[in-house]
């Protein structure tokens, strides 16, 4: 959702609302025409917790976090045997070692153990030197729900942290309500942004799963969701993507598929361009927010909508919608 993923590129998820300071998909199958979803387009307020902490950033100078051989991008998931749940007990499990840290650390997917010798800081609160994050959230866009199963898939791409932009390790999640309030419009050089309210104390459904290829959960059936189409194999030629701009409205806006490429990574399967007139005027394109808009071709649901290109904010990425349904193991 958040941020720049590669030159010229950005994602078309939200930004980052809530930091606390402290796979690319395998092999395309056939089309699997037989499969009926609900191509939704709503947008929906996402709350993504940690498995441990993230380290963000290190701070400078010859600090007990450098001197352990922490690094950017670290997970911390045990200090002194004791699993990290939160930053804030994270800071608890530090103050309670009183200078002697032994911490479970995940890079890059090998676990391995660093010792580090947390300092009183003026205020006598024992720190590392390290900037870290538990959480996150921000608002996307729910690409289908499958009526049989109760699954959904949203995003079309992974949730990355915003400072290391390395895929957030997966703990739980869930989504929210969500409505659009106002819209910033894209122009070259600059993407354009979704902005809405999300209600945290409703919660319309619970994430499992953190991907290269999307979000994934489960929810109750809802009628209001729409009718289920076929899922369906994308060509080059006219298609639509469903996307609500405004309040809660979902509209369905013209595109071109320029382009279908079944073995490219990062959410590029498709390079798409928005021809629709009314999606232009409202928004300047294709902007965060954005991301997981389901991509419909002859009645058929056939992908999502992932990154804009910022120097042309009418054309952007999708993926295949069989990328999403292998990555959510549906």
């Amino acid at each position: 959702m958040y941020g720049p993923k590669g030159k010229g590129l950005l994602r078309c998820g939200a930004a980052c609302l809530l930091a606390l300071f402290l796979c690319a998909a395998g092999p395309v199958k056939a089309a699997q025409s037989s499969r009926m979803l609900v191509p939704v387009g709503h947008t929906v307020g996402i709350k993504l917790f940690a498995r441990g902490v993230v380290v963000v950033k290190l701070s400078d100078g010859g600090t007990p976090a450098r001197e352990g051989g922490l690094r950017t991008g670290d997970v911390i998931i045990q200090c002194n045997g004791a699993a990290v749940t939160s930053a804030e007990q994270f800071q608890g499990l530090l103050q309670e070692s009183r200078g002697a840290a032994d911490l479970q650390v995940c890079r890059s997917g090998d676990n391995m153990t660093l010792s580090v010798e947390p300092e009183p800081n003026e205020q006598g609160v024992y720190c590392i030197g390290a900037w870290i994050r538990d959480s996150m959230a921000g608002i996307g866009t729910m690409t289908y729900y499958d009526p049989e199963s109760g699954e959904f898939g949203a995003l079309g791409h992974g949730i990355t942290d915003v400072d290391t932009a390395l895929l957030m390790p997966f703990s739980n999640g869930s989504i929210l309500p969500s409505t659009v309030k106002a819209v910033k419009k894209g122009e070259v050089g600059s993407a354009g942004e979704l902005r809405g309210n999300f209600d945290l104390t409703c919660q319309l459904g619970e994430l499992h799963a953190n991907t290269s290829s999307g979000i994934f959960g489960a929810m109750e059936p809802a009628a209001s969701l729409g009718e289920a189409v076929p899922v369906g194999m994308a060509e080059v030629g006219p298609a639509t993507i469903r996307s609500n701009v405004q309040g809660d409205e979902i509209t369905e806006f013209h595109v071109e598929i320029l382009k279908v490429s079944e073995n490219a990574a990062d959410g590029r399967n498709l390079v798409l361009s928005v021809t629709d007139p009314a999606l232009i005027a409202a928004t300047g394109g294709i902007v965060q927010g954005m991301s997981g808009s389901p991509v419909l071709q002859d009645g058929k649901l056939v992908g999502a909508v992932t990154h804009v290109l910022l120097s042309d904010p009418t054309k952007g990425y999708g993926i295949l919608i069989n990328h999403m349904l292998e990555a959510s193991g549906s």
